[in-house]
């Protein structure tokens, strides 16, 4: 089979259409967690629902790797990634948080219904904005983190009028035309790459962190608790900072 793209011919073999139709799979499941968390929230197993998202953000961290490993724009191209992605997302980052806001009463009874609404419409522009994702790759805007917000508001057990004022000021943040850090996409987030690194690691510390918080719940240790809101102060002092100070010269960025 041969495929045309940039005027370079591609020899695509049966082995490379199969891993790149299995990575295109490897994203969809993320909607199957979507489902099964909407359902856990549903029976009123809140803790399984933040699980069952953790999955979805598990899929969500490495299957742009895997895609561009298995050059599923080419081996798979009657599927566009990028769209399976973002609808996806729109799923397990969006609906699922906004419908677990309105189940667990995190928000003012009267107001619950507005809260989430202006979530979902905050993330619907978001979600359909053409630099939502820029070229050095971060997120243009607050990035609809609501299932990372909501699992805060769950755990700190915040007051329904602060959660409200809180979903509102992130909502605001989506028009805000800040850059914030891609977690899988450092290059350029600095041309020194043990810097990159680093910002990886403290990645997954958080997530371990935040696991952690997950399996202690009630009783939570305020060591994992100050590292997992240490991590999101880091993360966005530095998407700030890169905001307005941008690697000028990418080609520069160590491999």
């Amino acid at each position: 089979m041969t495929i045309m793209v940039d005027d370079s011919t591609f020899f695509i073999s049966r082995q490379q259409r199969v891993a790149a139709w299995l990575v295109h799979l490897f994203t969809a499941s993320g909607a199957i967690f979507g489902l099964l968390s909407l359902w856990a929230i549903h029976e009123g197993r809140f803790l399984q629902a933040f699980w069952l998202m953790s999955a979805a953000i598990m899929v969500d961290s490495v299957d742009g790797i895997l895609a561009r490993r298995a050059q599923t724009k080419v081996a798979a191209p009657r599927i566009d990634g990028a769209l399976l992605d973002n609808m996806v997302d729109f799923i397990t980052y969006v609906m699922v948080p906004a419908f677990f806001i309105l189940a667990t009463g995190l928000l003012p009874p009267d107001w619950a219904i507005f809260g989430a609404s202006v979530l979902v419409l905050a993330s619907t522009y978001q979600f359909t904005q053409a630099e939502a994702k820029t070229d050095d790759h971060f997120f243009k805007g607050f990035p609809s983190y609501w299932n990372i917000v909501v699992f805060y508001l769950f755990v700190l057990q915040t007051s329904a009028w602060t959660n409200l004022i809180i979903i509102l000021f992130f909502s605001l943040l989506v028009f805000v035309p800040i850059k914030y850090i891609y977690p899988s996409r450092l290059d350029y987030l600095s041309p020194n790459r043990w810097l990159r690194r680093g910002m990886l690691g403290a990645t997954l510390m958080w997530a371990a962190a935040t696991a952690a918080m997950l399996v202690m719940y009630p009783n939570i240790s305020p060591v994992f608790l100050y590292v997992s809101i240490g991590y999101t102060i880091f993360y966005t002092l530095i998407s700030l900072y890169r905001t307005f100070v941008p690697v000028e010269f990418p080609e520069s960025v160590e491999e």
